[in-house]
């Protein structure tokens, strides 16, 4: 009897580490999970199908309105149909010099179908990047052919534990230094002009090496040449 408590209450234990780690890993999220301030990146958005009996048949992401982003272009998936949606702003944004009036505020992907054990990337073009933030937050809206609803709204707070519907999120970054591919290109031609001159010094060294090894092979021709020759006189004479 007491045997059987214990096998219970560790079976007990393990289903719950189970559930957790679903609840931890299992979400919607932003792949890859950072990007560079102020630039331009590709995210996809991964979507796994958590439930065993039904299948997302929708995913809706909305985009941050005090972080606008100018470029949104989500690339086509077979299957599924993308539709964006803009907002105007009160307060235009100057981009490459032109005046930006509205901006993309959500994104909804319909008509596919992502099964049980199987997930979806969505992918997207977003730019340009805040360059004073360190992350953004997207909240998502994943929709199922029973029509369950899940809210992926929740934003984690630092020192918290993770919330059960925890938001996707972007992690921004430092971005590189304009100049790193510069300063590579002078060394690359620097080495390439070493090369160049080897191989100048080299091509030189290389013909009057063959110029020597045939100077030599006619040299030992003429040698039995003269010998033959001589050969012939002596049988000539006797």
């Amino acid at each position: 009897m007491k045997t059987s408590r214990v096998s219970f209450a560790a079976a007990l234990a393990a289903g719950a580490v189970l559930a957790l780690s679903g609840t931890a890993f299992a979400h919607v999220s932003v792949q890859p999970g950072e990007a560079a301030k102020g630039g331009y990146a590709t995210i996809n958005f991964k979507v796994p199908n958590e439930r065993d009996n039904a299948s997302t048949t929708q995913l809706e992401v909305n985009f941050p309105v005090d972080q606008p982003l100018t470029s949104v272009m989500p690339q086509d998936i077979p299957g599924w149909t993308s539709t964006v949606e803009k907002t105007k702003l009160d307060k235009p944004l100057s981009v490459h010099g032109k005046q930006v009036n509205e901006v993309v505020t959500k994104v909804t992907w319909t008509g596919g179908k992502i099964e049980p054990g199987k997930f979806q990337q969505f992918p997207v073009s977003v730019g340009k990047l805040p360059d004073n933030a360190d992350k953004m937050v997207f909240k998502a809206i994943q929709t199922y052919d029973n029509n369950e609803v899940v809210r992926w709204i929740e934003e984690s707070k630092d020192g918290a534990p993770e919330p059960q519907t925890p938001a996707p999120v972007l992690k921004l970054t430092a971005a590189k230094p304009a100049d790193g591919h510069d300063d590579a290109k002078p060394a690359d031609a620097k080495g390439a002009g070493k090369d160049e001159a080897k191989h100048d010094e080299a091509a030189p060294k290389s013909g009057s090496d063959t110029t020597a090894r045939a100077l030599g092979i006619a040299g030992i021709v003429i040698g039995l040449g003269g010998v033959a020759f001589g050969i012939a006189s002596r049988r000539r004479s006797a």
